[in-house]
């Protein structure tokens, strides 16, 4: 098992960013810290299911508990407890479903730290084990189990045998495993709050009915009690031929025998706990029906619980590309290695629609053209979103879950989809391998491991994942172990969080395929065990996972996808040129001084750089049609749309006058309603020139050139053309009226024009108005003032 620093651990499960320093930081303290690194060494760990003691919780885990515990004392050093680890993990895995009667525990005698604690329980050889029956007192030490079994099935039933033999009150978290009586089973539902008794008929030396009834003991309206053989009058009742076998018996008296594959432990369990009314502890099932009404919740969608939706495999895809993967600023080091490879993986093997896999393909194509060891998350969304280019390469935003969706927000969803979406991948991968030639067997195993260690947000869950794949994974030979190793690893995580807070109460988390989906997957030993045929499952799953088999229900349409991929792309360019305008008009607010000739050579430099710009929103700015139009080559040159600004010739000179300030040049007022109209009746004009509709091709154009001239040597020439096409039903372009501001007269290099002119003649007779008017009030004052006087 491997064994990890807490320093590595803390520095991988909080960074955002690979550093160097921090890397060559966390392994030096890694070196110089040993006690971290002996609390994490050993051969188990929590995800195990198995309690790791210390001299801190011993007591409190051993001592006066409601649950039986089985103790392995092991040393990390001996070879004989590293080839028992396995068998003591899977019988974790296999009693899960018996807590809180049973636990299992370890520790590590080697440690020095625990040295003390395996000394007062008299460990002298490894591995040993111990039973501490519920509620043991502080002086014990444990019933010693020597020469114990080592297959599951025989510390299973040890364990039993033990559970059997606690002499004093019954612990009531342990069900009853006594046999039931004739009398005893007429009463039940008098004495138990139950709807449904599961009676299992066997033999005294079957461990059958023990077996389930813990099995069923964090399950609600069910109780399940053992009937030997012996119990003819029972027998008789029941109508019971076979030995094994299990019936159900509720308040109602109606008898029916449970259907199963195959009369065993695993077939009984799996067929009571999915029966209807019946619940784990703690995860009351609300009605499917009642999801479908209930207003405020996510839209319910009916699905094939057979099938794979390509819906939440988009939708995994964009969790993972759009949502995961931004938290991350920039990306380098291993995690750009772990990037590159599974991005690859998808570009291979994921069997989406066109233009999702046209963009996986160009996204990868982008990454593998860096040759940085660093690249910004943000260039990589602008490559994945398809802002740099215009192609039918698009992934669908958001997520629809269909197959993965769960009965409330919390459960199911991007987990589930991812852990379909490499299911996917690693089928993919055997059905495109070529026969003969060398292939990845790992391939995808790598892409998904590296991936989670890097991204996956639920980091407990990708140490956990590392573990496994540090275990096993490079075992895998074959392609076909690759789809075996990825299915068998999902089944010990549905292990795992069976009963969880994360297990959907609609959705239990079992090991899967179910007998209904695949019985041919599932069998006996000649112990009565049960096992899986691989075979078989190799060849579910290949079908199950097929490209031809997974459902395109509820997916987003390709074609709107596109459209609102170039609309954002239409905005993104826009957004772009805003901000070269905004960075232009700052760059002239900070460069606030006189308009000298070097400042108007950047001004038209700036000027040449709109040009473009606007070429690439409007289309081509010459139309190639023009040439069947009529137009002479050589006017192309001079060829200017009407909504055009007019170029002003680079020998033009702004005058200068001592002691005289210019007045500042006044901002273009474009006419909006007369661009739009002018503009569609080009483009009209264009096309129709374009299709061939028109037979008459003639272009009479007329240039009117004025010259504004200023003294001093300030010379413009202004192009004030108009352009009229006859078209066959004699529609004619209206030309942009010309501009009514022509000079009069100039004086002093200052021109003036009809307004000037006209303006500073009403002033004049203004004032002249004025003046006479104070001239003859005050005229009349004085001849008031003179008759006042005269009087006596």
């Amino acid at each position: 098992m491997a064994r990890r620093s807490s320093c590595a651990t803390s520095c991988y499960a909080t960074k955002t960013k690979s550093n160097p320093f921090n890397s060559v930081l966390c392994v030096f303290i890694s070196f110089i810290s040993l006690s971290p690194l002996i609390a994490e060494a050993g051969l188990y760990t929590a995800s195990d299911q198995i309690i790791i003691l210390s001299p801190k919780n011993v007591d409190s885990v051993l001592f006066n508990s409601t649950a039986a515990v089985l103790v392995e004392f092991y040393a990390t050093w001996c070879g004989h407890c590293v080839a028992f680890s396995p068998t003591w993990k899977n019988l974790a895995r296999d009693i899960k479903e018996w807590k809180p009667a049973v636990d299992l525990a370890a520790i590590d005698c080697a440690d020095e730290s625990n040295r003390k604690v395996c000394t007062n329980f008299g460990i002298t050889g490894f591995p040993s084990l111990k039973f501490f029956p519920a509620y043991s007192s502080s002086e014990s030490r444990g019933l010693e189990l020597r020469g114990f079994p080592r297959d599951v099935r025989g510390l299973r039933h040890y364990i039993i045998d033990k559970l059997e033999m606690h002499n004093e009150a019954w612990p009531p978290a342990c069900p009853p495993l006594e046999t039931a009586s004739e009398a005893e089973i007429d009463n039940f539902f008098q004495t138990n709050n139950v709807k449904l008794l599961a009676l299992v008929f066997e033999s005294k030396d079957s461990y059958v009915g023990r077996e389930v009834t813990l099995d069923l003991l964090q399950y609600e309206n069910i109780a399940v009690r053992r009937v030997l053989d012996t119990e003819t009058s029972l027998v008789s009742r029941f109508g019971v031929t076979d030995f094994p076998s299990c019936y159900l018996y509720n308040s109602s008296r109606h008898i029916s025998r449970l259907k199963v594959l195959n009369e065993a432990r695993t077939f009984y369990s799996y067929a009571l706990q999915r029966l209807p009314g019946v619940v784990r502890t703690g995860k009351p099932q609300i009605p499917i029906t009642d999801l479908l009404k209930n207003s405020t919740l996510q839209e319910w969608r009916q699905f094939n619980k057979t099938s794979v939706y390509m819906s939440d495999l988009e939708s995994a895809l964009h969790y993972s590309l759009r949502v995961e993967l931004s938290g991350h600023i920039s990306i380098s080091g291993n995690d750009l290695t772990a990037l590159k490879k599974y991005i690859n993986v998808l570009a291979k093997y994921f069997p989406g629609r066109p233009s999702v896999k046209s963009a996986l393909k160009t996204v990868d194509s982008w990454l593998q053209q860096q040759k940085g060891t660093e690249i910004k998350y943000s260039n990589f969304r602008d490559v994945l979103d398809n802002t740099v280019q215009t192609s039918d390469a698009v992934l669908p935003e958001g997520v629809q879950w269909v197959g993965c969706q769960g009965s409330q927000s919390h459960y199911r969803g991007y987990p589930c989809a991812f852990w379909t979406l490499f299911h996917v991948l690693t089928v993919q991968a055997k059905e495109m391998a070529i026969p003969g030639t060398f292939n990845m067997h790992s391939e995808v195993l790598q892409a998904m491991r590296g991936y989670v260690s890097s991204f996956f947000g639920c980091r407990p869950c990708a140490t956990h994942f590392e573990s496994m794949a540090q275990e096993s994974m490079d075992h895998v030979t074959t392609l076909s172990a690759a789809v075996l190793w990825l299915w068998s690893r999902h089944n010990r995580v549905n292990n795992r969080l069976a009963g969880d807070l994360s297990e959907d109460p609609h959705f239990p988390k079992i090991q899967w395929p179910s007998p209904e989906l695949c019985p041919s997957c599932h069998g006996l030993k000649k112990t009565g065990e049960h096992h899986w045929d691989q075979g078989e499952v190799l060849t579910f799953l290949r079908n199950y996972f097929s490209s031809t088999h997974i459902l395109m229900d509820y997916l987003q349409d390709e074609t709107q996808a596109l459209i609102h991929q170039r609309n954002r792309l239409t905005a993104a360019q826009m957004e772009k040129e805003a901000g070269r305008g905004a960075e232009r008009r700052a760059r002239e607010v900070l460069d606030n001084r006189p308009a000298e000739e070097p400042q108007e050579e950047e001004q038209q430099e700036e000027e040449e750089e709109e040009e473009p710009a606007m070429e690439e929103q409007t289309g081509e700015p010459y139309p190639a049609g023009l040439e069947r139009m009529g137009v002479a080559a050589a006017d192309k040159a001079n060829y200017q749309e009407p909504w055009e600004k007019p170029q002003r010739p680079q020998s033009q000179r702004k005058p200068k006058i001592v002691g005289m300030k210019l007045r500042e040049p006044q901002e273009n007022i474009v006419d909006l309603d007369l661009f739009v109209n002018q503009h569609y009746k080009a483009k009209a004009l264009r096309a129709a020139a374009m299709s061939g509709v028109v037979r008459q091709r003639s272009l009479k154009k007329k240039e009117d050139v004025e010259d504004l001239q200023f003294e001093g040597g300030w010379r413009v020439k202004r192009d004030l053309g108009s352009q009229e096409e006859n078209l066959g039903a004699g529609v004619r372009i209206e030309p942009y009226p010309r501009p009514h501001s022509k000079r009069w007269m100039s004086l002093l290099s200052v021109g003036f024009s009809r307004l000037d002119v006209s303006l500073c003649v009403l002033l004049y007779l203004l004032s002249t108005l004025c003046l006479l008017a104070m001239y003859l009030y005050f005229k009349l004052r004085i001849k008031l003032r003179r008759a006042k006087l005269s009087l006596p």
